[in-house]
């Protein structure tokens, strides 16, 4: 069976000056341990949680930031299917924008940096092909709605 685990594709958007246009932005948190990979906070469904309950629990545990600070966008769920440390991982992710864009981000121990980026630069750090497809998708899902 599956490991099976639940996250956020956290986003803010920037006003950019002189420019009729927002800037979408990603938060990518870079793991301490292994190959320090860039990832959006993730982690496990623990016993008695729903996959939405255990993707807001790892974003305050990984990144500091509480369910009331972000708004879940309708409409976007992106499953990945991978594997991880040999064996089948499924991550389910949803989109989140954080209702103050200077927002403080609080790392955990499992984390060492964080950084807010734009799409080609979130992709670049995202090593994993699905993980840069998914980050593609929501960006594509936020330009496309009126989310």
């Amino acid at each position: 069976m599956a490991l099976r685990a639940c996250g956020l594709i956290i986003f803010r958007r920037r006003l950019l000056p002189k420019v009729n246009n927002t800037a979408i932005e990603f938060l990518l948190l870079q793991a301490s341990d292994g190959i320090h990979h860039w990832t959006p906070p993730k982690g496990h469904v623990e016993p008695g949680e729903n996959d939405l309950e255990a993707a807001l629990r790892e974003t305050r545990e990984e990144a500091g930031l509480e369910a009331g600070q972000l708004t879940i966008i309708e409409g976007f769920r992106r499953e990945l299917n991978y594997v991880a440390r040999q064996k089948p991982k499924t991550v389910i992710y949803w989109l989140a924008e954080v209702k103050d864009c200077d927002v403080e981000i609080r790392l955990s121990h499992e984390h060492q940096a964080y950084r807010w980026l734009g799409l080609d630069e979130a992709c670049q750090l995202a090593q994993f092909e699905e993980m840069k497809a998914a980050l593609q998708e929501g960006h594509k899902f936020l330009c496309s709605t009126a989310a």
